[in-house]
C-alpha cells in the first residue's frame, strides 16, 4: 500500500515582524511585503512533518508540497525547509499576505493538485494546516477537498494511526480539551492538521541538496496564480503604548493598594 500525499502550505511573515496593510495597484497588501522575512506557515509545517512521517511508514509513497507564494520568497524559505523532509514541490506564483479570498486560493491549489502527473485519486491524501497564520478562516483546505471531490475530511487532527486492515484511526481536537477518535477506511481523504505529535525534524543538509535538485526546476516552472482579492480595509494601527510614572515618597501601603485597585477597575 502506498499513497500520494499532497501538502498545501503557503508562506507567512516571520511572527516577530510588525505588519502594516497598504493599498497596492492590485489591491490590499503588506507594507514592504517582499522585504519581510518569511517562514513556511507554522500550521502547514506540522502537516508537512506528519506527511513525511506517514510516507516513511508506507514504502513507495510520495509527498508533494503545493504552495501559493511569491516565487522569490518561496525559494529563500525552501533552502531551509528542504532540509527537514523529503518532498517534491509544485509552486504557484501568487500572494501570501492573507488578503486573497479563501475560495480563490482553494481554486488555484485544487487546479495545481489535479495537474500533478500520474495523480491517482484512489491513493490521494491531502494535508494542510487546520488554520493558517495568514489565511485564518479555516476554510481553504475544506474547499480544496470539495473541489477535488473528497468528502472524507477531518479538521483539527492531532494524530493519525494506520491500522493493519488499511484503515486509519484519526484523533481530532474538540472544544474543552476533548478528543474525537474517528475511523476512515482509507484514501482519498483530507486532513487538516493542528499541532500533531511530532517535533520539528533536525536539519539534514544532504537531504536538502537532494530536494533542491527538484525544487529549483519547479520554481522556474511556477505559473502566476489567477487570484483576486475581495477584501478591503479602512484603517489599521498598532496598539498604543502608554506609561505614566509618578514618584511619591512616604506613601502608606494601604493608599498604594487603593490606587492600584482604582486603576485596575478603570
Amino acid at each position: 500500500m502506498s499513497y500520494q500525499i499532497v501538502v498545501c502550505g503557503g508562506l507567512a511573515p516571520d511572527p516577530l515582524q510588525t505588519l502594516e496593510p497598504v493599498t497596492s495597484p492590485t489591491g490590499p497588501a503588506l507594507k514592504n511585503e517582499m522585504m519581510l522575512p518569511a517562514v513556511l506557515d507554522p500550521w502547514a509545517s506540522h502537516a508537512l512533518y506528519e506527511a513525511a512521517h506517514l510516507a516513511r511508514q508506507f514504502p513507495g509513497s510520495k509527498v508533494t508540497l503545493v504552495s501559493m507564494s511569491p516565487k522569490a520568497k518561496l525559494q529563500q524559505v525552501m533552502m531551509t525547509v528542504a532540509q527537514k523532509a523529503a518532498f517534491e514541490l509544485v509552486a504557484i506564483d501568487g500572494p501570501s499576505n492573507g488578503f486573497v479570498d479563501s475560495a480563490c486560493a482553494a481554486s488555484a491549489l485544487a487546479a495545481s493538485i489535479e495537474a500533478i502527473p500520474g495523480l491517482d485519486r484512489a491513493e490521494l491524501i491531502v494535508c494542510g494546516g487546520w488554520e493558517s497564520a495568514t489565511r485564518g478562516s479555516g476554510t481553504t483546505l475544506q474547499m480544496v477537498g470539495e473541489r477535488l471531490g473528497i468528502t472524507e475530511q477531518f479538521q483539527g487532527v492531532d494524530e493519525l494511526r494506520p491500522q493493519p486492515d488499511g484503515s486509519f484511526e484519526i484523533v481530532e481536537r474538540l472544544e474543552g480539551g476533548r478528543r474525537q477518535i474517528s475511523r476512515c477506511e482509507g484514501a482519498p481523504m483530507v486532513l487538516g492538521w493542528a499541532t500533531g505529535t511530532l517535533p520539528e525534524p533536525p536539519n539534514q543538509p544532504q537531504l536538502g541538496m537532494q530536494n533542491m535538485r527538484l525544487i529549483m526546476p519547479a520554481l522556474q516552472k511556477a505559473k502566476p496564480a489567477a487570484v483576486t482579492s475581495t477584501i478591503a480595509w479602512k484603517s489599521a494601527a498598532a496598539p498604543s503604548r502608554q506609561r505614566e510614572t509618578r514618584i511619591v515618597k512616604d506613601m502608606a501601603a494601604a493608599e498604594i493598594a487603593r490606587e492600584l485597585v482604582e486603576w485596575i477597575e478603570l
